[in-house]
């Protein structure tokens, strides 16, 4: 199957799921990854359209010439570094399935605590609320806001086609696109303000990734994930600067303001943004203890 080394021995029948997530399992841990059983297991799964829990009852399923060839391609691919959710074509965020392509960075959990931020800063008093998601992606951070706010609707802003694609059908599958538009832009350098009007929220999750500190990403993320969504610069604020001087003719007085940053950049990113006439920023960590997005208001 994937790859060259041994195949390990298997109480399974050859040709069986389980026979062949041991195989796979060895030989993408040969590889390098540390998640290999996870690997093998989830495209295992995506392979045969069933959930992991039904693999655990069915290790004795033999596959078809067809399913055997098609998890072996994608075990190969695997191998080569690239990421299981470009691989099934789906990632979780927020407890929602999100399509993923080469066109869009992977939803990671950390950025889960800028929708946490984003639901607590507003005020449930039931009035319909207007949100502006500035690097949309997957746009897994709007619907997401928008899955769990049901008189909320958005609009998401990419420079990428392919990008804004991908966002566009997450809001059908969710069922969340007559309450969420999509739209080309630069950031807010051509935004339509007049067809667009003002946000009570404005969140964003831009590129902040310092041009030094590239090589240093996992091998995975430089080679397939879309860099122009990574790299800000020598000291990774390029995005910041482009956006916050900006955001005043976005919002309504009082809005919020969320926006996720790398390590060590809360102190640059709360200076942005007074600068721009934000005030009471406040810093918020991870899930793992890191500083890892701001919230300020307007006006």
């Amino acid at each position: 199957m994937i790859g060259t080394p041994p195949v390990p021995e298997s109480r399974h029948a050859a040709g069986s799921a389980g026979a062949l997530m041991v195989a796979a399992t060895a030989r993408l841990k040969a590889s390098g990854s540390e998640t290999s059983r996870l690997d093998a297991r989830v495209l295992m799964a995506h392979v045969l359209g069933r959930d992991q829990a039904w693999l655990v009852g069915h290790p004795e399923y033999v596959l078809s010439v067809e399913e055997a060839r098609t998890f072996d391609e994608l075990g190969a691919r695997r191998q080569a570094g690239e990421p299981v959710a470009y691989l099934v074509g789906e990632r979780e965020f927020w407890s929602l399935p999100f399509r993923v392509t080469r066109h869009t960075l992977i939803p990671r959990p950390d950025s889960e605590t800028l929708v946490a931020a984003a639901l607590a800063s507003i005020a449930d008093d039931g009035k319909p609320l207007r949100i502006l998601d500035i690097g949309t992606g997957s746009g897994c951070l709007l619907l997401a806001i928008l899955s769990d706010l049901p008189l909320a609707s958005g609009v998401g802003v990419d420079v990428s086609k392919g990008a804004l694609a991908v966002a566009r059908d997450n809001a059908v599958r969710m069922e969340i696109d007559e309450r969420a538009v999509f739209t080309s832009g630069d950031w807010l350098n051509d935004f339509d303000r007049q067809t667009h009007g003002v946000f009570d929220l404005v969140i964003t999750n831009p590129p902040y990734i310092r041009t030094i500190e590239m090589a240093s990403l996992e091998p995975d993320v430089r080679a397939f994930e879309p860099l122009r969504a990574l790299q800000a610069g020598d000291d990774g604020l390029d995005a910041y600067r482009c956006i916050t001087p900006v955001l005043p003719s976005v919002m309504r007085p009082g809005a919020s303001f969320i926006g996720e940053f790398g390590i060590d950049q809360q102190a640059d990113v709360s200076a942005l943004l007074c600068d721009a006439g934000f005030h009471d920023v406040k810093i918020l960590n991870d899930v793992a203890g890191r500083p890892r997005c701001a919230v300020a208001r307007y006006g």
